[in-house]
């Protein structure tokens, strides 16, 4: 934990916009006269915001009836008003004097932010230790950001409790240096999302692409939009919020070769926080084959659920179920792009070369390779995927923003009726 000192005020000062922080629930403190966390309501870069800091200079921060009487009613206002919630943590663990009290304090909280799940963001920022059932509630937020030097763990002797090692294992989603840095990846997580399901999200000026972009997603995405999220977690894969002329969108980019089991649960996150809020999904599709089955089965579950728009880029290969469940009918994508050179497959496509033309087998084998490659670039390219209606548009990649904007515009009004139930039983 870094030696430097801050207070909860300083803390949620420094979140809230100049002059907006009211606190609430200022008197109600725990026996002794101890407020172990301020809570309080204001503006984060003009958005409705309620937010509450642990502070370790007043019984180590620990979990309380009183501390978590005042944050069950901070949920209790945003589920009425429909603002996101940030917690900032950094607490010894709880009041063990009182007990049962507080085994149902902490329950209280956890109802309270599941109930939270889905209708607003939830945002967990871990300043210092976070251990035992405090642990718990920090990571049923939607993203967890870790200050480098914190803990978080269910199990207080964890050796795996430290910030990097979070990130490594998919728990965290940011590692930043200091407090104020924190603080700041919040303030910036939280311009890409809606104040709650029912509202859009924040619309941004037009700000123009990538001027010298190496690859998808720079080609359409606004410059110095792109933020990644989850770290090295389920790489290559990559998971990331941006904006397209304005338009904020997840993006989910997958990079060759076979997607991991991490990979898959770190797309399953990302499309199912999205399809909450109505943010749309680009998915960028490269890839053969899933390494789980398991994981690949949630993964089809979660693309076709979603309502959200959803539009798939096949930038390279797609192949058999990678096809199927990120840009087939299977997903439900509402446009299907491909750049010039992709190729679309049941199979990995040398395969279906001497599958599907038995006369690749018969040649002398130093031809075999380029007979297959040739039957690929023909018979299984983007343009016939196209033909056979698998595919909306062959776009080039510096196209593919203009196309972008003009599909985000027009699946803006996206609506979508589903039958009735209380919720998926594919987890």
């Amino acid at each position: 934990m870094s030696a430097e000192k801050y207070s909860s005020y300083d803390v949620l000062n420094a979140f809230f916009d100049d002059g907006s922080f009211n606190e609430t629930d200022a008197y109600l403190k725990s026996e002794g006269g101890e407020a172990e966390a301020v809570t309080g309501f204001g503006t984060v870069d003009g958005v409705s915001v309620y937010a509450f800091a642990q502070n370790v200079d007043v019984c180590g921060g620990a979990m309380s009836k009183a501390q978590a009487k005042k944050i069950t009613k901070l949920y209790n206002a945003a589920l009425k008003t429909g603002a996101p919630v940030v917690g900032f943590y950094h607490s010894v663990g709880g009041r063990l004097e009182q007990k049962y009290e507080l085994l149902s304090a902490y329950g209280d909280i956890l109802r309270k932010s599941a109930k939270l799940s889905g209708v607003v963001p939830q945002i967990s920022v871990v300043l210092g230790d976070c251990v035992g059932t405090s642990a718990l509630i920090a990571a049923s937020a939607d993203y967890i950001i870790m200050e480098k030097g914190a803990n978080l763990s269910v199990d207080t002797t964890a050796q795996n409790a430290s910030a990097e090692e979070n990130l490594k294992n998919g728990v965290a989603s940011f590692v930043c240096e200091g407090y104020t840095s924190c603080v700041d990846k919040a303030k910036e997580l939280l311009g890409y999302f809606p104040a709650n399901n029912l509202e859009p999200a924040p619309a941004f000026e037009t700000v123009p692409a990538y001027e010298n972009p190496d690859k998808l997603p720079k080609f359409f995405a606004d410059e110095n939009s792109l933020l990644c999220v989850g770290g090295g977690y389920g790489e290559p894969v990559c998971t990331a919020f941006g904006r397209v002329n304005g338009y904020p969108v997840g993006i989910i980019v997958t990079k060759g070769g076979t997607i991991s089991a991490d990979s898959a649960k770190k797309m399953s996150k990302h499309v199912r926080f999205c399809d909450a809020f109505s943010l749309p999904v680009i998915t960028i599709v490269d890839a053969e084959q899933f390494e789980s089955f398991s994981d690949a089965s949630k993964l089809v579950s979660v693309y076709a659920e979603a309502t959200a728009p959803k539009i798939a880029i096949i930038s390279g290969t797609a192949v058999g179920a990678v096809y199927i469940t990120l840009a087939g009918a299977t997903s439900g994508a509402d446009l299907v792009y491909a750049l010039p050179e992709a190729v679309v497959s049941p199979i990995a496509p040398k395969a279906a070369a001497f599958i599907l033309d038995d006369s690749i087998a018969d040649a002398p084998v130093a031809d075999q390779e380029q007979l297959a490659k040739d039957f690929v670039k023909t018979n299984l390219s983007a343009v016939k995927a196209a033909e056979d209606g698998y595919v909306d548009d062959i776009v080039e990649a510096q196209e593919l923003r203009d196309k972008l904007t003009a599909a985000l515009d027009m699946l803006s009004s996206k609506r979508v009726s589903t039958l009735p139930k209380k919720h998926t039983t594919k987890l």
